[in-house]
């Protein structure tokens, strides 16, 4: 399955709950800096969202599994890829890794629409932010 690393970090001990581990909020905090780089990596940058396409993916569904627990300390990575493409979605698949023993700590599914910002609703996924998408569908091309 291909993959994109998409976030890297260390666990904060700031990033820690009142249970000591990692907090629910920065699993998808990591998720949605993770959609911002694939999308970028894709064709969709931070300028082309501001003042040309004004395209985005926006994140209409999800399902997620809590796997490993996480630390302060830890190093952690995200691997991203693409399940799905449809007219107007993508379902991303996202694995947030604990670099040590790369024990995979979380995993979710993230179903996105082609938000068109400036009409606020779902539009046409462009072909060739498709065709590049493609190269990540675990599936293959």
């Amino acid at each position: 399955m291909p993959t994109m690393t998409t976030f890297r970090s260390v666990v904060d001990p700031t990033d820690c709950d009142f249970l000591g581990h990692m907090n629910v909020s920065k699993y998808f905090a990591a998720c949605s800096d993770g959609v911002f780089a694939f999308q970028s990596a894709i064709g969709l940058t931070a300028s082309d969202m501001r003042t040309g396409r004004r395209l985005s993916f926006a994140v209409v569904h999800a399902e997620s599994d809590f796997r490993a627990e996480l630390s302060a300390g830890d190093v952690i990575r995200l691997e991203t890829s693409v399940v799905e493409i449809g007219s107007k979605s993508l379902t991303f698949r996202h694995r947030l890794l604990r670099m040590e023993d790369e024990a995979v700590a979380f995993e979710t599914l993230f179903k996105c629409v082609m938000f068109d910002l400036a009409n606020r609703r779902a539009a046409a996924i462009p072909d060739d932010i498709r065709a590049k998408a493609s190269a990540w569908l675990e599936t293959g091309p």
